[in-house]
């Protein structure tokens, strides 16, 4: 198979990626989109044999911190259109809940948010996390500990803040 024919392969996760971090459908696809024509312009630069996904989330995660640093009033926006796949099989509690962990995923900062969707949701390992974020391990795991904590936080006070009381 062409090495090339390959990237193709990773489309699905580099729109889940994007969706995760942008927030946004349209951002989204934007951003897949100059992902994918920076790695066809620059496919020479790859190592054949080494890991094309890495590669590729690295360049995603360069394009994502350039537009971060041109646009800063863009890093809140809303979560829409980050619903999943499958998501019309889920219950109504069950997608409530992942409404308020992709808004509690918002509330991240950029750093802490990129570690737990790469290693929580695309599976990489932390060492394929700090290659593509170009970071040490020891700091991944550190904002990946961070993160989850700040997580667990943010959670714990919206489930608490949500629930009504009942009143005689």
């Amino acid at each position: 198979m062409d090495d090339t024919k390959g990237i193709a392969t990773h489309i699905p996760q580099l729109r889940r990626y994007a969706r995760a971090l942008t927030g946004d459908y349209s951002a989204a696809e934007d951003l897949v989109q100059d992902t994918l024509e920076r790695a066809w312009k620059r496919f020479g630069l790859w190592r054949s044999g080494s890991n094309l996904r890495a590669w590729l989330f690295t360049i995603m995660h360069n394009i994502f911190l350039n537009q971060v640093r041109t646009a800063p009033h863009n890093q809140n926006q809303p979560a829409d259109h980050l619903a999943p796949h499958g998501w019309g099989s889920r219950t109504p509690e069950e997608r409530l809940e992942l409404e308020d962990l992709s808004k509690a995923l918002r509330r991240l900062p950029n750093e802490q948010r990129e570690v737990i969707l790469l290693i929580g949701l695309e599976q990489l390992s932390y060492d394929e996390t700090a290659k593509v974020l170009g970071i040490p391990i020891g700091t991944v795991m550190s904002r990946l500990s961070r993160g989850r904590e700040q997580l667990r936080t943010i959670m714990n006070s919206t489930s608490g803040a949500s629930q009504l009381k009942v009143v005689k």
